[in-house]
């Protein structure tokens, strides 16, 4: 079957329904018990919701906001939408009131679909200040037996009413034969890491020809299943588990709740999966709590077999020759560590992984490859409806992120900017007209905004950073803080950090620590504390947190090029970096220009040598009020190396 015939979502899901309409589309863990959707029931499902949105005069081409956690109605809401001629609008569960507001208001949606109660009651919240909204439907009815319904509707009922109405069918036949590979898909905002997120309009013709594309790369087929529990506003999880799940035919899992994700993970058992390097830095940090509460016999086989692995297990991944006393420790490790490990963090059944966002750590990825898991990294962004780069089978390094995924063509600037063009990129940016311009051209090339190069022997792209982030140093090196900050939180210890340096002579960081890692090791060591402020602060950590930045910058001064970006100087910040604080976006990305401006007195602090500086900093909380911390936090100098130099006298 050809990619014509199936012009749109909601016909590739009348597909699927006619070819394997048996077979599971979506589960659900709910009250400890999965439920499951079958191809035939999520059609009857998606029909109702477009019916009872008729029967609330959903318009072609209007806006309808969709709010809440990975729920299997939610994905079937926004592929409802579509096929009653609408265009669905994910919005990221946990934005506060401003973000909402903004996002609600720009997209002009008078429809609104929640989750939840909490979610209802944020969008009444913002309805004064948000022109448009007149209806809300909502999935879970909890809490909401006593609100005013005048406007306010149960999907339950709202189903029972559109398909009680005989009317609206022919026009949702109608609505539905309209639908061809240039109408509009979803529109997905962009997380805004340098000002107010934009609206991404992305066609059919966007998402069917990627997840094709896609899924022909890495022979992805009906019998996959995959876990979705990142963000339904992102673009991620919209191409996995709508785009190539339609396209596919395969099952997607939602888990019961993010406390039981991990239980659920295991319990599913994915074949294909994604999440991005602070899921796989987390699981790490994890693992390595428990190896450190572990006995002395299991440490040390644990961390035997794993030197067997990071010796062995890349290379058999990859189908290359490894002796057979290697072949024959590295099985006696599955049964003893990597198949257990495997096992409770869920990956067992991977066949394809991936890891996408920002850089993962090299360590890191090394670790999961070396078990045997298939991870590999792709490069995307939310105007390519995500693939640009993906790495193939048996090609896979930690320092590139591949070759151009099937379609997508690649260009390096002269300014070093990574240019591309594909079927994937998007329409343009909902009523803004000159960030599309500034952003495609009339030829069809993307901006992506990052500095990189492709390599002449091997054609795989390697991303140094983000362009307006990459500079250079007062002495002339160059300055690419994302390559120091992903070495330094492969640490268990370190959560993230923002490296500081560009027109200086030497770098200086911030560094937030774990939480959950540092906690535990205060706890094995009986060291008392009341906050992450006062654990931040403790001289142990922050000796050990030195520990670590010393043994980076021994790795970063190998690096001829990059040399010149090992930390002289750093402070561990007195709070985590938080989205509702504005620090960082709902992906978990640093805003460098925020975190710049708001601890503009601590980055002085590092630069004039100081030893100790005195703050004061707004928080806040998770009821939206407004806060003060103060904090004074002791600023350390880390051992640097010369090791160019040193080389050069050899």
């Amino acid at each position: 079957m050809t990619v014509p015939d199936m012009g749109s979502i909601p016909a590739l899901l009348r597909r699927n329904a006619q070819s394997f309409g048996d077979q599971p589309a979506y589960r659900e863990k709910e009250f400890g018990i999965w439920q499951a959707w079958t191809w035939a029931e999520a059609l009857d499902e998606v029909e109702g919701i477009a019916l009872g949105l008729l029967s609330l005069d959903l318009q072609p081409g209007e806006h309808v906001a969709i709010i809440g956690r990975n729920r299997p109605e939610l994905y079937m809401s926004m592929v409802g939408v579509q096929m009653a001629g609408g265009v669905p609008v994910p919005l990221y569960q946990d934005a506060v009131a401003e973000e909402m507001t903004y996002v609600l208001d720009h997209c002009g949606a008078r429809i609104v679909i929640a989750g939840d109660q909490e979610q209802v009651d944020k969008v009444l919240e913002v309805r004064e200040r948000v022109t448009g909204i007149e209806q809300m439907i909502y999935l879970d009815t909890r809490g909401l037996r006593k609100y005013d319904h005048t406007h306010l509707h149960s999907l339950k009922d709202l189903i029972a009413k559109g398909k009680a109405a005989a009317d609206l069918k022919p026009v949702l036949q109608s609505r539905g034969a309209a639908l061809d590979m240039q109408s509009t898909c979803v529109m997905l905002y962009t997380s805004g890491t340098t000002g107010k997120p934009k609206g991404v309009v992305l066609s059919n013709h966007n998402i069917i020809e990627t997840s094709r594309n896609s899924s022909d790369f890495d022979h992805l087929g009906q019998g996959e299943e995959v876990l979705a529990y990142l963000p339904m506003a992102w673009v991620g999880d919209f191409i996995f588990s709508i785009g190539q799940a339609y396209w596919n035919g395969f099952c997607v899992n939602c888990p019961e709740s993010a406390d039981t994700m991990m239980t659920d993970l295991r319990e599913i058992g994915p074949t294909y999966y994604f999440a991005p390097p602070r899921i796989f830095e987390t699981q790490l940090t994890h693992v390595m709590i428990r190896m450190e509460d572990a006995g002395g016999l299991k440490r040390r086989m644990f961390h035997y077999f794993m030197d067997v692995a990071k010796r062995v297990g890349p290379a058999l991944l990859d189908g290359k020759a490894v002796s057979g006393s290697d072949k024959l420790l590295y099985r006696l490790g599955e049964i003893l560590v990597y198949g257990p490990l495997k096992n409770t963090l869920g990956l067992s059944k991977v066949r394809v992984g991936y890891t996408a966002g920002e850089a993962i750590g090299p360590e890191i990825f090394d670790f999961y490859r070396s078990l045997g898991i298939n991870l590999k990294q792709l490069y995307g962004q939310t105007e390519a409806s995500v693939f640009i780069t993906q790495q193939k089978d048996h090609e896979v390094r930690p320092d590139t992120v591949g070759t151009p995924t099937p379609g997508v063509e690649l260009k390096i600037a002269e300014n070093g900017e990574v240019f591309y063009r594909s079927p994937g990129v998007f329409q343009e940016y909902f009523k803004n007209a000159d960030s599309t311009a500034g952003t495609k051209d009339a030829d069809g090339w993307v901006a992506t905004g990052d500095a990189g190069f492709i390599e002449a022997d091997t054609g795989h792209l390697r991303i140094i950073d983000r362009a307006k982030d990459v500079g250079k140093m007062a002495d002339g090196s160059l300055f690419a803080p994302k390559y120091v900050e992903n070495k330094l939180k492969f640490f268990p210890n370190i959560l993230e950090v923002v490296v500081f340096g560009n027109g200086r002579d030497m770098c200086t960081a911030f560094i937030n620590i774990d939480l959950t890692a540092v906690g535990n090791w205060a706890e094995r060591n009986n060291i008392a504390y009341g906050s992450y402020q006062e654990l931040a602060g403790h001289p142990q950590v922050l000796s050990t947190i030195q520990a670590h930045v010393e043994e980076v910058n021994v790795s970063v001064a190998e690096d001829e090029m990059l040399s010149g970006c090992q930390i002289h100087r750093f402070l561990v910040l007195h709070k985590e970096l938080d989205p509702d604080d504005g620090e960082m976006t709902r992906t978990r990305k640093v805003r460098r220009r925020i975190v710049e401006e708001k601890f503009a007195d601590l980055i002085a602090a590092l630069y004039d040598g100081s030893s100790s500086v005195s703050t004061v900093t707004e928080v806040t909380y998770e009821d939206g009020r407004k806060g003060a911390i103060k904090a004074t936090l002791e600023l350390r100098d880390a051992k640097t190396h010369q090791v160019a130099q040193r080389m050069a006298a050899e």
